[in-house]
């Protein structure tokens, strides 16, 4: 079974959700992106977002960790379905990355994939390239973050 079989393009396919506390944010930002409005909450009231956010790089390793578990559970279930699951590798890359709204300690993020297109790889063949829009948005519906996908897979 293919990607795109499994997924046609235009359809939004929820991958899971996760809610940032302070110490989540400054956990990671302290480790990965040491800035003020990530690390120390009453320094970042003197910033931009005007109170402690997550690092954009934080919203996206969390979009990764929802995507790989959610494909882990996807493909665990067409395995007990008898069925064969694509044979994904590794992305080539991501174009066009916007961190559109801050997030914030208490938001929620339910994040998504919604394929566009699947071809095959002329230069590679035996293998298809598969694109999407990776997305993320807040617990009132607002989008905080958008991607364009690569995902390779094996034929």
């Amino acid at each position: 079974m293919k990607m795109i079989e499994l997924y046609p393009p235009g359809e939004r396919i929820a991958t899971g959700s996760k809610t940032f506390t302070a110490a989540s944010i400054i956990r990671f930002a302290e480790k990965f992106d040491p800035q003020p409005f990530h690390t120390d909450a009453e320094a970042a009231k003197d910033y931009v977002f005007g109170a402690l956010c997550a690092s954009g790089w934080h919203t996206c390793a969390e979009w990764m960790r929802c995507f790989v578990d959610f494909r882990k559970d996807e493909f665990d279930r067409l395995r007990a379905a008898g069925e064969t699951p694509p044979k994904l590798g590794p992305s080539p890359g991501f174009e066009a990355l916007q961190w559109l709204k801050p997030v914030y300690a208490g938001d929620t993020i339910s994040y998504s994939l919604t394929s566009v297109e699947s071809r095959p790889l002329v230069s590679r063949p035996g293998l298809i390239l598969n694109m999407g829009t990776g997305e993320g948005f807040n617990q009132n519906g607002e989008p905080v973050l958008r991607f364009r996908s690569k995902i390779l897979e094996f034929e």
